[in-house]
């Protein structure tokens, strides 16, 4: 195992990174910006070393700076978390070419799996299921017409280098393609420095289902059942749960197996994330591989008891998995919510629920500064129920006793969607923000919305976090 491992990122995931290290005997370092050097990762690590203003560019992703901070320090490993340079590969290479351990898949695993047409011809190869498209690379708007046209309206153009929603568009007709292909591909050059293209078939408001892997250096793969994360606001995640309240057993176990399937034939190995969309029939399609631990895994580690980040760990140290498919099961229902702020400012007063089956994930406290430099997720809260019903009453509670003051969250409208008659239900889609959140912000504008007043009495009466 690992003596001492430098994390490359900030915020809640860093602290999940530090806190298991913590537990394995694990030293760490962190790298941080000049904007977070009052945060709770900074306070957290073993050490911490200021790499550079607040611009993300010039800090979080400036690897020459990482690695000499990881030599310096004498760090083993570096863990790049979530986001920043999680996926690059240029990074992962330069991890290895200094002799030092990227905590995730090789550079070369990352590269064939970022490159999404070349991840959808490996899976065609390899038998998964990928949505009808085109056959290579698209290099012009004239080109993806054509295209269009033979596989049919709506398409969706992508960006191969894609991520996030960014450099992705729909069209709906001829008259759509040009626009929509010139803005995807201009946003693809400004966010990933790649603007090759590609197109797919738009499935109309699929459910987006993501398969949780693990694999080790020695070709043992095993899935953690599914994730459904369908609810999100432009392509952003806003809820995901495990499992799907739609998916049947045969269904699970045939998207799991095919999970696997993919992985293998990528040569993966670490914690991974095999990403499905699925139309009303039932039928699913592979649309890309997270080479990465993702937001959502608590959800994961909550119903199989897994800790995906010390697998993730112990992975990257050459051990074997423990874990065999018949090792796992899933038990209960876990929902996690992404509490965002919608403006920068200082924490005044903050609560954060707590009791039986409810976890919080988040970097913040009073006094600290959220700040406008980076992703705006300040706290997820997840809940675990022995069904799911059970697991979406204690969100309602664990909602309701949430308390962020000073800047103005998401909170209030996450709260009344879980009233909504279709997620009670489980009835949604990718479809749902769309079809649905002029309803709910029409119910905050009419004052339905709920926080448990004795604890938000009680704590200004006292002057002090309950």
């Amino acid at each position: 195992m690992f003596k001492r491992i430098l994390i490359a990122n900030r915020g809640e995931i860093a602290l999940r990174i530090i806190r298991c290290c913590r537990e394995m005997d694990v030293e760490t370092v962190i790298v941080y910006s000049t904007a977070d050097k009052d945060s709770l990762a900074v306070m957290a690590a073993d050490k911490a070393v200021c790499i550079g203003p607040a611009k993300a560019a010039e800090s979080y992703l400036n690897q020459d700076a990482i690695i000499e901070t990881a030599i310096l320090t004498g760090c083993e490993a570096v863990h790049p978390g979530y986001g920043f340079l999680s996926e690059n590969a240029a990074f992962a290479r330069k991890c290895e070419e200094n002799n030092l351990i990227f905590i995730g898949p090789s550079a070369d695993i990352i590269s064939s799996m970022g490159d999404k047409q070349s991840a959808r011809q490996l899976m065609i190869e390899c038998g998964v299921p990928v949505v009808p498209g085109s056959d290579g690379l698209v290099a012009t708007a004239e080109e993806a017409a054509h295209i269009a046209e033979r596989i049919g309206y709506p398409v969706l153009i992508k960006a191969s280098a894609g991520g996030g929603g960014k450099g992705m568009r729909k069209a709906f007709s001829r008259e759509d393609i040009e626009n929509a292909f010139e803005t995807a591909k201009s946003e693809a050059k400004a966010a990933f420095g790649n603007d090759d293209m590609y197109i797919e078939k738009l499935i109309i408001n699929p459910r987006h289902i993501e398969i949780q892997i693990l694999a080790d250096k020695y070709g043992n793969t095993i899935y953690l059942g599914e994730r459904d994360c369908s609810i999100q606001r432009n392509n952003q995640k806003l809820l995901e749960e495990a499992p799907s309240a739609k998916l049947c057993k045969d269904q699970r176990t045939v998207m799991g197996e095919t999970a696997v399937r993919a992985a293998k034939a990528a040569g993966y190995y670490s914690a991974g994330t095999v990403e499905f969309v699925m139309n009303e029939q039932g039928d699913y399609y592979f649309i890309e591989m997270n080479t990465r631990i993702q937001v959502e895994h608590p959800v994961t580690e909550q119903v199989t008891g897994i800790d995906l980040i010390r697998e993730q760990i112990r992975i990257a140290a050459g051990m074997k998995l423990n874990i065999t498919q018949e090792d796992t099961c899933v038990n209960g229902h876990a929902i996690e919510c992404r509490i965002n702020a919608a403006t920068p400012g200082v924490i005044k007063f903050l609560h954060f629920p707590d009791g039986y089956g409810v976890r919080v994930e988040s970097h913040l406290f009073e006094g600290y500064e959220v700040s406008p430099f980076y992703d705006s997720m300040i706290a997820k809260i997840i809940v675990t129920g022995s069904s799911r019903l059970e697991a979406v009453r204690r969100l309602r509670r664990a909602l309701e006793e949430l308390i962020i003051e000073g800047v103005k969250t998401n909170r209030e409208f996450m709260h009344l969607l879980t009233y909504h008659k279709d997620f009670i239900r489980g009835n949604y889609n990718t479809g749902f923000w769309e079809k649905n959140h002029t309803e709910i912000e029409k119910w905050l504008k009419e004052g339905i919305t709920v926080t448990v007043s004795y604890t938000h009495l009680r704590a200004h009466e006292t002057g002090r976090n309950l």
